[in-house]
């Protein structure tokens, strides 16, 4: 098959014999439409069933981790299928070291949610089921497709099942808060797919493929235009201040369930937009933007720790604590060196394990108190040990204590950020960027501090102190399915805090390839001094060899 796509062996570096991706993507909309075909009132069933799919798709993932070639850069296990030949729109679907890992998040978490909604799940299990499955599939497409218009398809899919997972199954404003979150993503959707049409009408082979998108020499005016398209869309859906106003209605109002698949995954589809499409498509443009995406990004690491110190309901604690976060998510990609990426990449994994299980967390003495008032708890740690027991550790995660995952995946934020911000003071005229990046960083780091204070009070007051609450005396314990869900949380989170290596191991030389394309593009924006220092370097190096990673510089020329 000549395609643009088959073409550009230095995306795609492996084609697979087996349409893996696809039965991963596939499968679990099998088990949403089997779903449908069974007696409404059979809970048991569509429990079995839901959770039997998510445990193959589980497995199926694994297939996946282990085919993996991790000195790869480009996509591998590429499916390539005609789809809308008239439009030259395709089925493609690859995988690589950005995306791998978010996959296995979501397949992971997916198995974990079915069984955390066995108890919290009690009106239209088929539905619950249906939707759940649904969504899945919706995500999973989205991180493996290679066609704009695939990814398109399958980004406006997981609104659907996640406004119901709200609507239906969430609290007493739930209907406020599903239409909100629609509102606020389909904005921003619709302007990506206005930038996704004029890009395809600019390939002269009117293809969807991202490769052939990549090699397109767009005016560094147009694309200020096309990023912010773009940006907008995954800036929603982060989400980065001031468009975080949706999420913590969202997450107060979704059940157990919902937020979980809410701050586990559909927020990292934010910063995985960016670096797999805004960013390489528009290098010159997010050179230009910087500035602005990181002193957003800073306010919101800042702002969402804040918030969350004055929150009296934990739901709503932890729900801006992932505001603050993301925040620092975004920074590592605006800092845009390899350190800083990789870390961003590990960190919104470390962000799915830790804020999912919080959230589980909540949900299981909500089930028990029905209140989620910091107030109407106090010294439960005496009742619910083994609860205080995993309470503690997630918490000492999400704040990054060393040896947990989120201590990881910031320090490898921070340090790519003021390793790339310290030029300044090394090489003064350097540019001003680079003061700008390091004087950013330093008060991002405040949020960690902020982030542990907020944390710390909330664990206090909630577990230790005197029983004053006659209505906690009686709290039963975490069961055997509830220590059984935390413990798997805990030993990823522990697995990546002491052995981080598998992951950053296969996320390594895309994350190598991705900076390698777009700084340039970047750096002769923000930093042009440095920009034209370089040339003349790469130049000396290889004087006939066009220098990696400048894929856009003839833009700019």
């Amino acid at each position: 098959m000549e395609t643009a796509l088959a073409r550009s062996v230095m995306h795609l570096e492996t084609f697979s014999g087996f349409p893996l991706l696809s039965l991963l993507v596939v499968l679990p909309g099998i088990f949403a439409i089997l779903g449908a075909f069974l007696p409404a009132d059979a809970h048991r069933l569509h429990r079995a069933l839901a959770l039997t799919g998510s445990i193959l798709t589980f497995v199926i993932s694994l297939f996946v981790w282990a085919r993996f070639n991790t000195a790869l850069a480009g996509f591998q296990l590429v499916d390539d299928f005609a789809w809308i030949p008239s439009l030259g729109a395709r089925w493609t679907l690859g995988v690589d070291g950005i995306s791998l890992p978010l996959v296995m998040l979501t397949t992971l978490l997916q198995v974990l949610i079915l069984l955390s909604s066995f108890s919290g799940i009690e009106t239209r299990v088929r539905e619950f089921g249906i939707a759940i499955m649904a969504l899945e599939a919706g995500i999973l497409g989205a991180l493996l497709s290679v066609d704009l218009l695939l990814f398109y398809v399958f980004w406006e899919i997981m609104l659907v099942p996640m406004y119901l997972l709200i609507g239906v199954w969430g609290g007493q404003d739930r209907i406020y808060a599903a239409v909100k979150f629609f509102l606020f993503t389909m904005a921003g959707s619709l302007l990506m797919l206005v930038a996704i049409i004029w890009l395809y009408l600019k390939t002269g082979s009117k293809s969807f493929a991202l490769p052939a998108m990549l090699d397109l020499q767009i005016d560094p005016k147009a694309q200020l235009f096309l990023f912010a398209a773009f940006a907008l869309a995954f800036a929603i859906k982060v989400p980065l201040f001031p468009l975080h106003t949706w999420l913590p209605d969202a997450h107060v109002e979704a059940p157990t369930s919902g937020s979980i698949v809410l701050a586990g995954v559909l927020l990292k589809l934010g910063t995985y937009g960016f670096m797999r499409f805004a960013i390489p498509l528009f290098p010159a443009a997010m050179g230009s933007m910087s500035p602005l995406i990181l002193a957003l990004a800073c306010i919101g690491v800042v702002y969402g720790a804040l918030m969350a110190y004055v929150q009296k309901d934990i739901k709503k604690l932890v729900a801006y604590s992932s505001v603050s976060h993301l925040g620092f998510v975004v920074l590592g990609l605006v800092a845009f060196n390899e350190e800083a990426v990789q870390g961003a990449v590990l960190q919104g994994v470390n962000h799915g394990l830790s804020t999912g299980a919080l959230f589980f967390l909540v949900g299981c003495v909500y089930e028990r108190r029905h209140t989620r008032l910091i107030a109407d708890y106090g010294g439960i740690a005496k009742v619910m040990p083994a609860y205080a027991l995993f309470a503690v550790l997630i918490t000492m995660s999400s704040v990054g204590l060393p040896l947990t995952n989120g201590f990881v995946g910031e320090f490898l934020i921070l340090s790519g950020s003021f390793r790339e911000g310290i030029q300044s003071v090394i090489a003064p005229n350097s540019g001003n960027w680079r003061n700008l990046l390091l004087g950013f960083s330093a008060v991002a780091t405040t949020g960690l501090i902020l982030g542990a204070v907020y944390m710390l009070q909330m664990i206090r007051r909630v577990f230790f102190g005197p029983l004053t609450n006659a209505e906690n005396e009686k709290l039963r314990d975490l069961g055997w399915r509830e220590k059984g869900i935390l413990a798997v949380f805990t030993v990823f989170i522990l697995w990546i805090g002491v052995l981080p290596g598998g992951l950053l191991k296969r996320s390594e030389a895309s994350v190598r390839g991705l900076v390698q394309r777009s700084q340039m593009g970047i750096m002769q924006v923000r930093a042009p001094a440095n920009y034209a220092r370089e040339l003349r370097l790469r130049a000396v190096a290889q004087p006939t060899a066009p220098a990696r990673g400048h894929g856009h510089d003839h833009d700019h020329e």
